[in-house]
């Protein structure tokens, strides 16, 4: 672990929901400092207030003294509205931004967005701020759930990095080949950037299984198997889940990764437990 520090992890929050989550955010937030990320991201949602409450934690991040990089999200979008917020990050002196196309809004046909994919916000980006963002895009090192093939998803990810991507955060997984083998891929089409293993940290059999379906990270049988044998113990589900995600990272670690990217789901337990066993 010596050669990789502690500014090589990055985390992930989302915007709290009422005052009680903001609080218990903020403690969760004070802890977590303590890795002395290299940054923080912050989820985006497609309704006007979930936008307010993704601009309202990372004023929050800011104020810790940690650079935060919200998401934006451009399906649904017009391309006013974005250079808007563009406008707004770039005034806060926010100088990261996470570039995603983002879920359709329930009701919403493709047609009524100005915008499809990341790779056309990625440009737009570009265009309208040239250099002033570092830009974080996403990748899929199991392909992404709506994707035909792993090669059309590759050439998604290619585009997206064409366009001005600096660096990539995947979606979680838990077997470190799919990682090795997308990032070999990917270079091999001639992407240099940084492709940042996204973790996430096992804390609840139920909430993984169903997050994982929907985003297409395939959960290993031998660990479903392990997690159903637990039942209710969340004690037993926790002590497992940080050895996997440990190992897991130790995998990554050793084989060059060039940082680690912990979804947090707002909890500051799982993720310190990994990062502690992984410098000690």
């Amino acid at each position: 672990m010596s050669s990789f520090s502690d500014e090589a992890f990055s985390l992930e929050f989302f915007p709290p929901r009422d005052q009680v989550s903001r609080e218990r955010l903020v403690g969760t937030a004070k802890q977590l400092m303590a890795m002395h990320p290299r940054y923080v991201s912050v989820t985006f949602g497609a309704g006007g207030s979930t936008r307010d409450g993704t601009a309202e934690t990372v004023s929050l991040f800011s104020q810790l003294g940690c650079e935060a990089a919200p998401h934006l999200s451009c399906i649904g979008a017009s391309r006013e509205s974005l250079v808007q917020l563009l406008d707004q990050y770039k005034a806060k002196g926010i100088r990261r931004i996470v570039a995603l196309r983002g879920d359709l809004p329930s009701g919403m046909g493709g047609n009524d967005s100005d915008f499809r994919y990341a790779s056309e916000l990625v440009k737009l980006i570009r265009e309208h701020s040239g250099d002033w963002f570092h830009v974080e895009v996403a990748a899929y090192p199991e392909m992404h759930p709506q994707a035909d093939s792993p090669e059309q998803d590759l050439d998604n990810f290619v585009t997206k990095v064409n366009e001005g991507a600096n660096s990539a955060i995947t979606q979680y997984f838990f077997n470190a080949d799919a990682y090795f083998d997308f990032a070999d891929r990917a270079v091999q089409r001639g992407v240099s950037i940084p492709i940042v293993p996204g973790i996430m940290p096992i804390t609840n059999h139920t909430q993984l299984l169903r997050f994982s379906q929907t985003c297409g990270a395939e959960v290993p049988r031998w660990i479903r198997l392990r997690l159903a044998q637990f039942g209710d113990d969340k004690a037993s589900i926790r002590a497992f889940g940080t050895e996997v995600i440990t190992q897991l990272c130790q995998r990554l670690i050793d084989g060059g990764v060039p940082g680690i990217h912990f979804y947090t789901l707002n909890n500051a337990e799982a993720t310190l437990s990994v990062w502690k066993n992984l410098r000690y």
